[in-house]
């Protein structure tokens, strides 16, 4: 996340608080947060706008290195269309919302648990102070 914007980590952490707000992550596991909040919809939906959020909150290269870098390490290839700054900054997202979701110490407590009401509290509070 080092080249992360604090604008692009904040919207990050809105995305998450307001996955937690609407409820659907209650009594789901907590080792399947990153899942349901970063794999289930596209964070950026549209060429152009995909390419301002990259140049403007990480970079266009830093954003094909860490794909690039994390893809081959994770799958042994790189899969995604980096051609493609739609498809680029979705699993960029989706990196760095791992790297995020793995920051919050009560998820990695609560790894095998269900998202309970008084957690998710807990966790939004921590994301807060991130």
């Amino acid at each position: 996340m080092k080249n992360l914007s604090n604008n692009g980590k904040n919207e990050l952490i809105g995305k998450i608080i307001d996955a937690i707000n609407d409820g659907y992550l209650i009594g789901k596991p907590v080792n399947e947060l990153h899942h349901e909040i970063f794999n289930t919809d596209y964070f950026i939906i549209g060429y152009f706008k995909a390419e301002e959020w990259l140049k403007e909150n990480y970079g266009v290269f830093a954003a094909i290195e860490t794909v690039k870098n994390y893809e081959i390490d994770n799958f042994g290839e790189l899969n995604t269309d980096i051609s493609s700054s739609e498809k680029l900054v979705n699993m960029l997202v989706y990196i760095l919302g791992e790297e995020l979701l793995n920051e919050i110490g009560l998820i990695q407590e609560n790894w095998d648990e269900e998202l309970t009401e008084k957690l998710s509290e807990e966790i939004k509070n921590e994301l807060q102070e991130l």
